[in-house]
C-alpha cells in the first residue's frame, strides 16, 4: 500500500524522510528550535531542498548549531564559514546567525527557555489547519506576522513573516500537512 505524501516532497527521497519523520512534529527542545530557524534563514530566498541537503555541513560548519558557542563566534570563524563550499555562503546570513545565536539566549533567559516564549504564540499547541492542497496553504499569518515583528524587535535578523511561517510549520506550531497525507493526523 502506497502512503499519500503531501504533495510538496513527493519524488525526493530525502525530502520523503524529512516529511514523514520530521516536518509538522511539535518541537520543543531549544537546540532542535534553533537548527531549524538557522536553517530556515538560510532558506530565505532559496528552496528547501536545496538547504536540507546541505544540512549535514551546516551541523559541521557550525558546530551543531550550538547557540552558545555560535553567539561567541569572531572574525576569523566568519571568514572561514563564508570560504566553507559545504553551506550557503552568504555574509549577511552568517552575521544573521552570530546575532540570532545571542537574542536567542537573551530570550532563554527573559523566559527561561525559548521554547516557552515562541509556543506561546499559538498558546502552547500546534494549530491543525485543513489544507486540501500544499499549494493553498499560506505563506504567512497573523501569528507569524506577530512573531516575526517581536523577533525583529528583540534583534534577530532574517525572520520575516514568509520565513516564520515555516519554521512554524517545520517545528510542529502549525499543522499544513494536506489533510489526505498519512501524517495529518499523526502530528
Amino acid at each position: 500500500m502506497t502512503k499519500h505524501r503531501c504533495g510538496w516532497c513527493q519524488g525526493d527521497a530525502l525530502y520523503e524522510a524529512y516529511h514523514d519523520e520530521e516536518w509538522g512534529v511539535p518541537v520543543f527542545d531549544d537546540a532542535t528550535i534553533f537548527e531549524f530557524l538557522i536553517l530556515e534563514t538560510f532558506q530565505a530566498g532559496l528552496s528547501w531542498i536545496t538547504i536540507l541537503r546541505k544540512r549535514d555541513n551546516f551541523r559541521k560548519a557550525f558546530d551543531h548549531f550550538d547557540y552558545k558557542k555560535i553567539a561567541t563566534y569572531d572574525q576569523n570563524k566568519e571568514d572561514s564559514l563564508l570560504q566553507d563550499a559545504g553551506i550557503v555562503r552568504n555574509k549577511l546570513k552568517v552575521k544573521a546567525t552570530i546575532t540570532n545565536a545571542q537574542a536567542f539566549i537573551k530570550i532563554q533567559k527573559e523566559f527561561g527557555s525559548f521554547s516557552k516564549y515562541i509556543w506561546a504564540f499559538v498558546d502552547g499547541k500546534p494549530i491543525k489547519n485543513s489544507v486540501e492542497l500544499y499549494k493553498n496553504a499560506p505563506p504567512n499569518t497573523a501569528i507569524s506576522d506577530a512573531l516575526s515583528k517581536d523577533l525583529k524587535k528583540r534583534g534577530f535578523k532574517f525572520v520575516g513573516s514568509t520565513v516564520v511561517y515555516a519554521h512554524m510549520q517545520a517545528t510542529g506550531m502549525v499543522n499544513d500537512h494536506e489533510i489526505n497525507c498519512f501524517r495529518y493526523s499523526e502530528v
